[in-house]
């Protein structure tokens, strides 16, 4: 791919070339983030949380989801707040 020609490529197109044998790899930039495995889960809520769920969301303008996954997580770490942080040394 040239470098001074930036005509979107469809992915159909990348995949027609690399079927027929041409180096495509111009077109990936080796960067990307790992994704983990996501396992669902099914959780049965009061609905009172629900509610509390739903406001602090609205709040924060997140999905529900992500405000579960948050407090889960800060749940899970207690010790990530509870411990000392190192102190800097003075340079």
């Amino acid at each position: 791919m040239p470098k001074t020609s930036r005509i979107a490529t469809s992915a159909d197109e990348i995949a027609e070339k690399a079927s027929r044998g041409e180096d495509v790899s111009a077109y990936f930039t080796n960067k990307f983030t790992v994704v983990r495995p996501v396992r669902r889960v099914n959780v049965d809520l009061t609905q009172g949380m629900l509610r509390k769920l739903d406001e602090r969301a609205a709040r924060l303008n997140v999905s529900r989801q992500a405000v579960i996954k948050t407090l889960l997580d800060r749940a899970l770490e207690p010790e990530r707040s509870s411990k000392p942080r190192p102190k800097r040394k003075a340079r």
